[in-house]
């Protein structure tokens, strides 16, 4: 590969790391806002969202609009942000890429205000010149009534979804914090 081409291959990934980047302040956008139609068009036909506890799962654009109108109908006002963003691209197609992408919301399911702290592990592709989502695999650390925000970090369940009690998604099921656990603490 010349010069000329690895130059132009890191602007074609530079401009689609601010291209993706947009595409997930979009979805916050769109969450907050309620706005289907704007939410539709940033996933992929057969993209997939999930969680690890299943709560969150739905595969197909059909099966995760209907996930989200049953989350709109209970959830009132809410604020969706990002912050630190990871992306990595496919090595053998520059129309995939992953993500990490490190996020908060505050929410009002029930009538209930509601904080959380959540990573989206996703993956990518590029559709028709467009960047949309995949895979987006929703991982919370908390997520609970604001009531409770005080106490939520002092023990493993963290995630109170649909007036179930869960574990947190993380950070207990990384590789990292479980070798500290076994080296540190046992």
């Amino acid at each position: 590969m010349s010069e000329l081409e690895k130059l132009s291959r890191r602007v074609e990934q530079l401009e689609a790391r601010v291209e993706i980047a947009e595409l997930c302040s979009a979805y916050a956008i769109a969450c907050d806002e309620h706005d289907l139609a704007r939410l539709e068009s940033l996933f992929a036909p057969d993209a997939v969202l999930d969680s690890p506890s299943k709560l969150l799962h739905a595969n197909g654009r059909a099966e995760i609009m209907a996930l989200y109108v049953r989350l709109f109908k209970i959830r009132g006002p809410g604020f969706h942000w990002t912050h630190d963003h990871f992306v990595h691209f496919d090595g053998a197609s520059m129309d995939r890429a992953t993500g990490l992408v490190l996020s908060h919301a505050e929410t009002c399911p029930d009538d209930e205000g509601s904080m959380s702290a959540m990573r989206y592990e996703d993956e990518y592709t590029r559709l028709d010149g467009r960047w949309v989502f995949r895979k987006r695999l929703l991982k919370f650390l908390y997520y609970v009534p604001v009531k409770d925000y005080a106490q939520a970090l002092r023990g493993p369940i963290r995630v109170t979804m649909g007036g179930r009690k869960l574990p947190g998604d993380m950070p207990e099921s990384s590789p990292g914090w479980q070798a500290f656990e076994r080296e540190h603490r046992s």
